[in-house]
């Protein structure tokens, strides 16, 4: 399954309650970078500046990065900040084609920019995460926009995409997906 939505509408947060609940892997991109960055690798060393300054990995580096990820996971696994744009969506697609293991259900976090913003501003502070300065977060928003949106349209166009209200409290937000994961049990 996939989690898209803005930054700030908590997909982190529910993307691991949904890998703990169902015992399936959480593949988030932003983990992975910034596991790299921290442990100083040839991959940390290319990807940390880009984070630090709001910006996206390119392509060439992230899918191959999810494939390997999402080839591991032969039990099922939620996606967290991945697909980004139409160029990684449809390097998805083509996996998931070739492994035999179509989505189940893509969850949309919907969330106003200036309560991602009030979120984001606030997390910066307790984390000092340096993506989460006021020039980062609005590169961050802008890519959303201009990138990630399309993407949600092109899921939105395989009928399995659920809207969510991201911005309520994390446990109401919680208790929509878990509604929304229960229908498609129900379905398979």
């Amino acid at each position: 399954m996939l989690i898209l939505g803005p930054q700030g509408a908590g997909k982190g947060t529910q993307a691991k309650r949904i890998a703990e609940e169902y015992e399936i892997p959480h593949i988030a991109t932003g983990d992975l970078y910034r596991a790299a960055a921290a442990a100083g690798t040839d991959l940390g060393k290319v990807v940390g500046p880009l984070l630090d300054e709001g910006k996206l990995v390119p392509d060439e580096i992230t899918i191959p990065l999810i494939r390997e990820e999402v080839l591991k996971a032969s039990g099922g696994f939620v996606l967290d900040g991945y697909p980004r744009n139409i160029a990684q969506a449809e390097a998805l697609d083509e996996l998931l084609d070739e492994i035999e293991r179509p989505l189940s259900i893509v969850l949309l976090l919907q969330l106003d920019d200036a309560i991602a913003r009030d979120r984001l501003t606030k997390r910066g502070e307790l984390e000092g995460r340096a993506d989460d300065t006021p020039d980062a977060i609005d590169r961050r928003l802008s890519d959303y926009h201009a990138k990630t949106e399309q993407v949600v349209d092109h899921y939105r166009l395989s009928g399995n995409l659920v809207q969510i209200h991201g911005e309520r409290p994390i446990d109401e937000v919680w208790s929509e997906i878990s509604d929304a994961l229960e229908q498609v049990q129900a379905r398979a």
